[in-house]
């Protein structure tokens, strides 16, 4: 099964707990900022996310949303 996330960076606060649990290596950091002057998470394209749901069950802003397809 496929899926996708969707990060809110505005919200994400560079905890990079979603970076340590992706199983896949999805999501990765960034050098950009957001509003609050955190460094948010990106997606790294080369890799394919499963659509398992740990990077949004272990962000404390929730700021990720998992879809499946």
């Amino acid at each position: 099964m496929k899926g996708y996330i969707i990060i809110n960076k505005e919200i994400c606060k560079e905890c990079l707990l979603c970076i340590h649990f992706c199983p896949k290596g999805h999501i990765i950091p960034t050098k950009e900022y957001n509003f609050y002057s955190y460094h948010p998470v990106g997606i790294n394209e080369e890799k394919e996310c499963t659509g398992c749901g740990i990077c949004a069950t272990i962000c404390p802003e929730v700021a990720i949303e998992v879809y499946r397809e």
